[in-house]
């Protein structure tokens, strides 16, 4: 009798380390699942951040009139500012041209950079392979906006100088993973003078488009 009483505490004992185990191999095999989600969410964010890069480097050659850059491109940046419109470009050689009005939100917030913007390479040349692998699913984009200021001095009123703010976004390999990066670039010379990351652009952009 105390045998079998011993026998079935023991198939008891051993069913519960049965399922102590199962429950540990459960818990790491999710864990090693999230981290496998963390560590290819952050390679897709870190292949958007290189594409944005590549796309503000792409809009010093434009507005630098780089080799390649058509001539009816380049006038509108010696030009008189008339090309930079409130709809980022009346004709095709002021596409991505834009200009903000005055009470409004700031265009590189209101605009749809993914429609609006001028895709890598378009007037400077260069190409970009996307859409397969770890790839970027589409090439990435740029607005240009001429900004203008006064020296010290100098009547506020009337600018005599300006400088270019230029808003890229990046893409990853997935549509969920994109970047904005922005950088103030230098009249003429176009070199830039500052950058950041504009990390909350998505909530911008649409409370912009509430408004």
């Amino acid at each position: 009798m105390w045998r079998k009483r011993e026998a079935g505490a023991t198939l008891l004992v051993v069913l519960l380390m049965l399922v102590g185990i199962l429950l540990l191999g459960a818990s790491a095999a999710q864990m090693a699942l999230q981290d496998e989600m963390a560590a290819r969410a952050e390679r897709d964010r870190l292949l958007a951040f290189q594409a944005a890069e590549d796309a503000l480097m792409d809009a010093e050659k434009d507005i630098g009139g780089a080799p390649g850059v058509p001539p009816e491109r380049s006038a509108h940046f010696s030009g008189d500012g008339s090309a930079f419109t409130a709809d980022c470009g009346g004709t095709a050689s002021a596409a991505g041209l834009c200009r903000g009005m005055e009470g409004e939100a700031p265009v590189w917030q209101s605009v749809d950079l993914a429609a609006a913007g001028v895709p890598f390479g378009r007037f400077t040349g260069a190409a970009m392979e996307t859409g397969r692998g770890t790839l970027p699913f589409a090439r990435p984009r740029y607005v240009i906006e001429r900004l203008p200021y006064s020296l010290p001095g100098e009547d506020a009123a009337t600018p005599q100088h300006h400088y270019y703010r230029v808003t890229a976004i990046g893409f990853g390999p997935r549509p969920s993973a994109e970047v904005v990066l922005q950088a103030t670039l230098a009249d003429k010379a176009a070199a830039r003078l500052s950058w950041r990351e504009i990390s909350n652009w998505r909530e911008l952009h649409e409370s912009a488009k509430r408004k």
